[in-house]
C-alpha cells in the first residue's frame, strides 16, 4: 500500500494570488497573510504574482486566465462577500465558489479557497487577521500542500511507467 501526503513546500514553486478589491480593507489583509505564508514556506518573493480583480464574481475568469499561462504551480483565490438584504450574496458567493471548483478540475492546478462568505463584516474581519486567524494564510498553506501532493503523485506515476 502506498500512502501520500503533501507538505507546504514552496521551494521552486510559482504562485499566483488572485484577490478581489471589493471589501478591500479585508482582502488586503488576506493577501498579506497569503504572501507571508508563501515566503515562510520557501516560495521566493519574486515567484509570487498578485492579480487584483474588481470583486468575487471576477475571480474565476481571472484565475482561468492565469492558469492558462501554465506558469503557476498553484493559485490562491481571495475575496470577501458579506450577506446583505438581497439575494445578491447567494449568487455571487455560490457562483464564484462553483467557478473556482470547476477550474481545479479543468486545469489540474490546486486553488486555495480564500473566498470569505460571511453574514457580517465583523465575521470577515475576524477571518482576515482577527480572532479567527487569517484565511489568506490558510488558503495559501492548503494550495502549497496540494501542489506538493500533486508532485508526489506525479512522481509515483512516473516511477511505475
Amino acid at each position: 500500500m502506498a500512502e501520500f501526503i503533501g507538505e507546504p513546500a514552496g521551494q521552486g514553486r510559482r504562485v499566483v494570488i488572485v484577490a478581489a478589491r471589493f471589501n478591500q480593507h479585508v482582502t488586503e489583509k488576506l493577501v498579506e497573510g497569503a504572501l507571508d505564508c508563501c515566503v515562510r514556506h520557501g516560495v521566493a518573493f519574486e515567484d509570487v504574482d498578485v492579480v487584483w480583480v474588481p470583486g468575487a464574481w471576477e475571480l474565476p475568469p481571472a484565475v482561468a486566465r492565469a492558469l492558462q499561462t501554465e506558469r503557476y504551480d498553484c493559485c490562491v483565490a481571495l475575496g470577501a462577500v458579506v450577506r446583505g438584504d438581497t439575494p445578491h450574496f447567494d449568487f455571487v458567493a455560490g457562483e464564484a465558489s462553483r467557478g473556482l471548483s470547476m477550474l481545479q478540475g479543468e486545469f489540474g492546478v490546486p486553488i486555495g479557497f480564500g473566498l470569505l462568505t460571511c453574514d457580517t463584516m465583523a465575521q470577515a474581519e475576524a477571518r482576515a487577521g482577527g480572532a479567527h486567524g487569517n484565511k489568506g494564510w490558510d488558503s495559501a498553506l492548503a494550495a502549497l500542500e496540494m501542489a506538493d501532493l500533486f508532485g508526489r503523485l506525479d512522481n509515483a506515476a512516473g516511477a511505475e511507467d
